[in-house]
């Protein structure tokens, strides 16, 4: 692979890894370890952080892409591209499945400890609509970043996607000229034959004519002379 030979697009793609493992652990840790909102949220941001860095090292990816001299390599690269797109809009879904099972469990568990630690009906009552209220405003926001993140990957992907239409359409216009290409050499192939069977006809013609001048000669002086 293009990817494999090339030092700085393999540096690369390797930190992408790295890092959307990093952010598998972290959504692994939000379906486990957190045990209120605030530690969710925490989470998160971590993942936020990690998703930025997602994103700038597989733009830095696409432009090294770009920068290749041969189209083949290009055209490799890129779809290293497309696929660690796919994958960071995969790795997307899996997060936001994982808040709202984190979410429902956490709320879950406040109900649960409200009903059965507090003695006021009226102090329940507060209690668990405040939580609810943050639970939904804290989903809601969440929802809307991972949004405009598969918003912006979806786009980067149909660009993308045109680059890769335009560099097979160069491709195949390259083959086609390589293929006229191919039939005039041919054709040149088969003149030079002809010719150099056209020069030895020639010579063989001229070592004649020489033959005969001098068995001409010979003749004559062998009259005069005897």
């Amino acid at each position: 692979m293009a990817i494999g030979n090339n030092v700085q697009a393999g540096n690369v793609a390797k930190e992408i890894i790295a890092t959307d493992l990093q952010i598998n652990g972290l959504v692994q840790d939000i379906r486990s370890n957190c045990q209120s909102v605030d530690d969710m949220n925490k989470v998160n941001q971590k993942i936020k952080e990690q998703m930025k860095i997602t994103q700038t090292r597989i733009s830095d990816l696409e432009r090294i892409a770009n920068e290749q001299d041969k189209e083949t390599d290009r055209l490799e690269i890129l779809k290293e591209v497309e696929s660690f797109r796919k994958q960071l809009s995969s790795t997307q879904t899996s997060i936001r499945k994982a808040n709202l099972s984190c979410k429902m469990a956490i709320d879950r568990s406040e109900r649960e400890s409200l009903f059965h630690g507090s003695a006021d009906p009226d102090l329940r009552k507060r209690l668990n609509k405040e939580n609810l209220a943050k639970t939904a405003t804290s989903i809601t926001d969440n929802l809307m970043s991972l949004n405009r993140m598969m918003a912006a990957n979806v786009a980067q992907s149909g660009l993308s996607n045109q680059v890769l239409v335009k560099s097979s359409a160069t491709i195949s216009d390259t083959h086609e000229e390589f293929k006229g290409m191919g039939g005039v050499i041919q054709t040149s192939r088969s003149l030079l034959t002809k010719y150099n069977r056209r020069e030895l006809t020639d010579r063989l013609l001229i070592f004649l004519a020489v033959a005969l001048f001098l068995a001409t000669v010979l003749y004559i002086l062998k009259k005069r002379i005897f």
